[in-house]
């Protein structure tokens, strides 16, 4: 049994039920989860099966319909700058450079209290913490996707929330650049010790960058169905981990959840 002062995150007993207009759609049932300080935890399952409600819920983008959701010992009763979201979508505003997006951010959190000296320091320091200090001035629609992606990173971190919460966001990305980007998002990580629930379909970026990995049961009513804790160590190498017997039996053991413990009947039939 985890110590109490272990739970960074808290989840007890949370329920999600959505009103429709054809009734009531039960998408969450007795979610229990707690995350450690520190701790890298994906979620992954099935579509349908609330990996992105439950991130929603600890993001307090939307209240749960009972049950208990915790960070630092307060309640999560609506959105905070503690809790940095980053989407699929990367959500910048074209019309403002990468710099300004960022800056953006800093100011509605720090404004108050900082200079404008110090709250472009700031700035500049989380573009620089994810590459991107050379395209700093251009615009959305001037660079990559997966630039995109970091400027949306760059700017949750800008914040220096105690919580950073992926919705998959490298699912739109080619294989080459995703890649990349978990690659630069290990070492970020490693830099910042930040405490990371990311949503993901990919089984082997759950494994590559996951110290626990939570299977959800399909919907509706999906729950927690398995957890599983991945001992590797760090730094992790992806071509050297490609090539561990203990990274294949992880990767195996979730594919064994999805595909055969929670397939769908479609995939069930392929199969």
């Amino acid at each position: 049994m985890e110590k109490h002062t272990n739970k960074f995150i808290n989840i007890e007993h949370a329920e999600m039920v959505f009103s429709t207009k054809n009734g009531y759609f039960h998408a969450l049932r007795d979610i229990n989860l707690t995350v450690k300080k520190g701790e890298f935890v994906t979620l992954i399952g099935h579509s349908g099966c609330g990996k992105s409600t439950l991130l929603n819920l600890i993001a307090g983008l939307t209240q749960a319909s009972d049950g208990l959701l915790l960070c630092g010992n307060r309640e999560i009763a609506g959105p905070s700058p503690e809790r940095g979201v980053v989407f699929q979508n990367h959500s910048l505003l074209p019309w403002l450079t990468c710099y300004e997006n960022v800056y953006l951010a800093v100011e509605r959190v720090f404004g108050v209290i900082e200079s404008k000296a110090q709250l472009k320091e700031r700035t500049t320091v989380a573009l620089a913490l994810v590459g991107l200090s050379h395209a700093e001035q251009k615009r959305p629609n001037e660079v990559s996707g997966g630039m995109k992606q970091r400027v949306g990173i760059a700017r949750a971190l800008s914040m220096e929330p105690k919580v950073l919460l992926l919705d998959e966001p490298f699912g739109a990305l080619d294989a080459l650049t995703r890649a990349h980007l978990q690659d630069e998002l290990l070492k970020i990580v490693a830099k910042t010790s930040s405490t990371v629930v990311m949503v993901t379909h990919d089984v082997d970026e759950a494994v590559l960058l996951s110290d626990r990995i939570v299977m959800m049961t399909n919907g509706p009513a999906a729950t927690i169905g398995e957890i599983l804790k991945v001992q590797l160590a760090r730094p992790r190498e992806r071509v050297a981990l490609a090539q561990d017997a203990l990274y294949s039996e992880y990767r195996t053991q979730v594919l064994e959840f999805l595909y055969h413990r929670q397939a769908h009947p479609a995939l069930k039939e392929a199969a």
